[in-house]
Order: structure tokens, then sequence, then C-alpha cells
């Protein structure tokens, strides 16, 4: 893609994002997500308990921009997968897709680490990042046949303008050339997190389909009231955004099944503000054999 493209691009965004092309996908309060693959754990999509009655989204974990060396290092937005392709591959992929209809794939950006460091978000430039970005993604999702993606760098070495700089344009590329079908951002709980998140929301918040809240980064032992409140914080943050819930199943903090999570959402529910649920993550449940997976989506499948 030449750079005269690109900065052409650029130039119709404003446009682009005032119009109707850019619908957010279409609220489901069937939705349920789950991260895959970021532990190595040997857990494959046919292990996970698909209920047919929702919409299940895998989200494979990660696409990193960063080397595999010792230390690992920032390549500017030249991402590569970092999950056990011989496991989750291009062929697993189709299969689940193709017994299970009601699922799509998409893959996350980044994470917290790589082989025990920490995974920065370090561009070059803007326009650099954004150029090889495009490249590489639209890579690997046509390599897998990815349905769409999601955005959780966890650490920053730029400010919030350029953040929202280079992941704008990038969702606004792959939206534009319908590379994907839909976008997401897995932000938390954290000052620099929430400040380069907000930055990114407040200007290229309507090509954002979801917001994968990360309330098990929440303390543990968090009560149902703190729940709803940190829920209402955060709907206002990211306003007119869908808010998916969520808990982790690796003993991270927040709300937890055994302590009021599917309470909660029922209150959400009934209040309708209940737009899916996510699990961080299937590599972690495997050895509870998916028991809050099923419950989740059984969960769901009660609001028909």
């Amino acid at each position: 893609m030449s750079s005269s493209y690109l900065f052409a691009s650029i130039l119709t965004l404003q446009i682009f994002l005032s119009s109707s092309f850019f619908q957010a996908a279409a609220e489901s309060s069937r939705l349920f997500r789950e991260y895959i693959g970021a532990e190595g754990n040997n857990v494959t999509f046919t292990d996970v308990p698909i209920n047919p009655a929702v919409d299940f989204h895998f989200i494979l974990s990660f696409t990193i921009d960063y080397t595999s060396s010792s230390p690992p290092r920032p390549t500017n937005g030249d991402f590569s997968a970092y999950w056990d392709n011989e496991i989750l591959s291009p062929a697993q992929v189709s299969y689940v897709k193709a017994h299970h209809p009601n699922v799509k794939v998409a893959m996350s950006l980044a994470g917290d680490t790589v082989n025990d460091h920490r995974v920065f978000f370090e561009p070059a430039s803007i326009n650099s990042w954004v150029r090889n970005a495009i490249s590489s993604i639209t890579r690997i999702v046509k390599e897998y046949d990815l349905d769409g993606i999601d955005i959780d760098y966890e650490h920053f070495r730029a400010d919030p303008d350029t953040f929202a700089e280079c992941i704008g344009r990038l969702l606004y590329y792959l939206k534009k050339n319908q590379i994907v079908s839909f976008t997401s951002i897995a932000p938390y709980e954290d000052d620099s997190v929430q400040q380069h998140y907000l930055a990114l929301w407040r200007k290229y918040g309507n090509l954002i389909d979801y917001v994968n809240f990360q309330f098990y980064a929440y303390k543990k032992g968090t009560t149902v009231s703190e729940f709803m409140r940190y829920f209402e914080i955060q709907s206002a943050n990211y306003n007119g955004g869908k808010i998916l819930v969520s808990f982790g199943t690796d003993g991270s903090g927040g709300l937890s099944p055994q302590n009021g999570f599917f309470r909660a959402c029922s209150m959400l529910r009934d209040q309708g503000k209940l737009h899916g649920i996510f699990i961080w993550a299937a590599d972690y449940s495997k050895e509870a054999k998916f028991r809050y997976e099923t419950q989740s989506q059984e969960f769901l499948t009660s609001m028909i």
C-alpha cells in the first residue's frame, strides 16, 4: 500500500466517521466472548462448550508487534501471532466456524507481556506504525479467516493522542475495507490505561463495537453493589458503548460467579443494560471443565 493512498484515506477519515457507513454491530444480549490461547495450555476451540443459541466470539490471544528474541524488541506495528498455531490453526478456525454457525473468531492485539517482558505501545511514528499494522494485521486476518479484532495494549511509551490516532486509523481502514466486521477494546481501571483508551473512544468511538471492560482487574472480593457502581462509572466513561461484563477464571479479582456475578447480570438485564458476557480465559477454564462458560451461556439463553 503506497503512502499516498494511506494519506488520501486519512484525509477522508472524518467524512466517513460522520457517515452511516460505520454503524456498530447489531446489539445482542446473547453475546458471549472468550479469550483463548494466551497461556499455551493446549486448549482448543472444540474443548470449549458452545451453546448454539448464543452469539459466540472466540478471541485469539495474542498477536503482538514484538520479536520473539530474548529480550523481545518492538517491531513498530509489524504483528505476529503468538498463540499456538498448531492447535489454534487456520484449519481449526475453519472447522469450528463450519460446525458452529453461531461462532465468529477474532484476535486480540498486544496483551500484557511477551516472554515475561511487558508489551509496550511504542510506535516510531504514527504513519509508519499504521502502515505496518494494516499490512501485518490484514495478512493474519486473511490467513486465519478472522472476523474481528480486539485492542488490548496495557503499557504505553506514547501519549494518548498518538495511541488514539494509530489505533483509530487502523480500525478505520479495517472497517472501511471490510477486512473485519467488528472491533472491540479491552481497557481496565488504571489511570494510564484509561487516559489512552478514553482518548481513542472520544475521537473514534463509533468505530468500536464492544468494550470488553476488564472488571476482573478490580480488587478481589468485589461485591454486587460495588460491581454495579463500577459498571455505571464505565458506562459513563464509554458513553454510548456496549460495555460487556466479565470475570476471570485465573483467580484474578472482581466479582466472581461464586459471589454474585450472575445476580448482577440479572439486575443489568432487568435495566436493559446487559450487552453480553466475556471470560478471561479458556486456558484457565479447562481444568474446571469450563463450568462457568456453560453457566454464562445458559444464563444468556435464558433471556430469549
